[in-house]
């Protein structure tokens, strides 16, 4: 009788026991004890569940044009600064060339206009002056002449005002010329020069705007990660700024996990935690980088009985290194926080 006691309190206490390892707060608890990860009155770890969170960048050409190539297919990795996508680059290549020409002769401007007149051309003017001087010369001559004979009453006053006329054409002439003269030996004005100066400016301004517009014809990875989708293909017309792909980038990883306001207190800027998936029996660090300072709804994601309809504090996680990749993007874990000396429980 007493053996049948026994044999049943034995299998009373076994049943108990395995209703109380199904409460997921025992079994972890029981683990970590007999993994020698708790030890009683030193720190032990809390305990919160989140997700995997990457970041994306959705990349796109600064200008518009055809697409030439994509050189990644979905799912493959891309290195920092890898050539991923081109547009037809003859369109800017013309434009650029154009405003190389643009640029050549407005600096051929700005040389005539600082250099001056040529020595041939300031000789010119002044053959040209000394010509006229000598009509003048000569013309003033006839003009006394003629007053002479008008004032003995030998010519008509006609004749007189013809010649009269001649000389104050060519009087004028030579000033005309005089003036021509001067102009070539100063060179140009200084406003004038000033002028070529700020459009060989533009020109130059222009020249680099084609420069930067044709380099832009060429798509790099910012940084490293995993083309996560094609959003276009080769041949496609696209518009400045529409998206070609998107990169999953690498880094930085996160965690987002979500507590309670009773355990928020107990979290500190900096505290290391374990991050631990289903999928693998290892565990990654990471350290507390963001603690939010409102209160949110629990996401669906987080399937905690206690937590599901609890308002929540967001926390970010940043992941210190993942070199065999074993965490994806919105991949479940669980993160075991350690609490810091002295932190109330």
């Amino acid at each position: 009788m007493k053996k049948r006691k026994i044999l049943f309190a034995l299998i009373l206490a076994g049943v108990v026991l395995g209703l109380l390892y199904r409460r997921e707060e025992l079994r972890d608890g029981l683990a970590r004890y007999l993994g020698g990860e708790f030890r009683p009155g030193k720190n032990d770890e809390m305990k919160l569940f989140g997700s995997v969170e990457y970041r994306q960048a959705l990349l796109g050409f600064r200008v518009s044009g055809r697409l030439a190539e994509l050189r990644f297919e979905e799912g493959e990795r891309v290195t920092a600064g890898a050539l991923m996508a081109a547009l037809d680059p003859v369109p800017y290549e013309i434009q650029r060339d154009r405003q190389v020409a643009l640029l050549a002769q407005a600096q051929a401007n700005l040389r005539k206009m600082s250099r001056g007149s040529r020595p041939e051309e300031i000789r010119q003017a002044v053959a040209g002056r000394n010509q006229v001087r000598a009509s003048l010369n000569l013309a003033e001559a006839d003009y006394k002449r003629m007053a002479n004979l008008y004032a003995q009453g030998a010519v008509s006053k006609q004749a007189l005002d013809g010649v009269t006329s001649s000389r104050d054409q060519l009087r004028a002439q030579l000033t005309s010329m005089e003036s021509a003269l001067n102009l070539a030996r100063e060179g140009y004005r200084t406003e004038d020069v000033e002028a070529a100066a700020a459009a060989a400016d533009v020109a130059e301004t222009q020249l680099r705007e084609a420069e930067n517009a044709l380099a832009d014809t060429k798509l790099y990875a910012p940084s490293e990660g995993t083309l996560l989708t094609r959003v276009a293909e080769p041949g496609t017309i696209l518009a400045a700024g529409q998206t070609v792909c998107a990169l999953q980038l690498a880094r930085p990883l996160q965690v987002r996990a979500y507590v309670s306001e009773p355990q928020l207190g107990k979290i500190r800027m900096g505290m290391r935690g374990k991050i631990c998936t289903d999928a693998s029996s290892d565990f990654l660090w990471g350290t507390v980088s963001y603690i939010s300072p409102e209160a949110e709804f629990t996401p669906k994601q987080v399937q905690t009985e206690d937590l599901r309809t609890a308002l929540v504090y967001r926390i970010r996680l940043q992941v210190e290194e993942d070199s065999e990749g074993l965490l994806k993007n919105g991949m479940p874990v669980t993160v075991l926080l350690e609490r810091e000396s002295g932190t109330d429980r």
